[in-house]
């Protein structure tokens, strides 16, 4: 899914463009505000940079999306990542998965083989978290897990950003974690999406993570773990859509229990919505 355009910038550029640039397309009934963009962000013109990163129509996507019950589930990650999750619980994840086609069954690593028995030849994919859910994990014991999750079955990461080295202004460290996760995922035919913990970063923050994830070729920006202090918001949603333009995903995740919560996100920019009340959302748009 990664699609990242010739022109864009190689490595991580040195100043993001202004907030009113990134914003996706929407109408004005679903129009987001953004908080105001730091000054050290401004666009400098004299910066040899195109951000000519495409476009999504987050409207008409959001209207095909919740024109379905079906085409619901298609763009929702179902979900179970608590630490007392049962094998019972797995299994009916798995089974409600398949029912309802979502857009894979996403489980914690150690429920990977056993998602894998259960959902071989269905067509769901299997999900899984790295590094999660702190985003302090060695960049080698990342590779190791994603390599023996994708030989388990696996075709869906969810990985979270080193944080603490993002706030330290270790970009390359950053860069070179993730870009080492991609490139195993991709391998083996899986896709990457970077979990930034929205929550946890300012404005400037998200701007470079997000940048840096692309660059280093994740598949989708995801806004949170659904573990810290907070979750998927509007604005961040669309402030991630902004930096992505059409060249990676958006997964909204954390706190999202109703259809108007996956209406909000979708409206919003993203294209993926991770959730635990999957279900619920989908019957909510007539599914039995």
């Amino acid at each position: 899914m990664h699609n990242q355009s010739e022109s864009s910038t190689k490595g991580v550029p040195r100043r993001m463009p202004t907030l009113s640039h990134l914003q996706p397309t929407q109408d004005s009934a679903h129009a987001v505000t953004l908080p105001d963009l730091p000054a050290s962000l401004a666009f400098d013109p004299d910066v040899d940079v195109e951000y000519d990163n495409g476009s999504f129509d987050a409207a008409s996507f959001a209207a095909e999306t919740l024109s379905d019950w079906r085409r619901m589930a298609a763009v929702i990650d179902h979900t179970l990542l608590k630490p007392d999750a049962t094998r019972t619980q797995v299994e009916n994840l798995c089974d409600e998965a398949v029912r309802y086609r979502f857009a894979c069954a996403m489980v914690n690593p150690v429920w990977v083989s056993t998602a894998a028995s259960l959902l071989s030849g269905t067509g769901v994919p299997i999900g899984v978290v790295i590094g999660f859910p702190l985003g302090a994990t060695l960049a080698s014991t990342l590779r190791q897990e994603a390599a023996a999750l994708v030989r388990l079955g696996a075709r869906e990461l969810d990985m979270v950003l080193s944080i603490g080295q993002l706030k330290s202004g270790e970009h390359h460290a950053v860069e070179r974690t993730i870009r080492g996760v991609a490139e195993v995922a991709h391998h083996h035919g899986a896709l990457l999406k970077v979990i930034l913990e929205t929550c946890l970063l300012s404005v400037e923050e998200k701007l470079r993570a997000s940048e840096i994830a692309i660059q280093a070729g994740t598949d989708f920006l995801k806004t949170s773990t659904g573990f810290s202090s907070g979750g998927a918001t509007a604005a961040d949603v669309a402030l991630l859509r902004g930096v992505a333009g059409g060249r990676c995903g958006v997964k909204a995740s954390g706190g999202i229990r109703s259809l108007a919560d996956a209406r909000t996100m979708l409206e919003a920019g993203a294209n993926r919505i991770g959730a635990s009340a999957s279900v619920a959302i989908v019957r909510e748009l007539g599914a039995d």
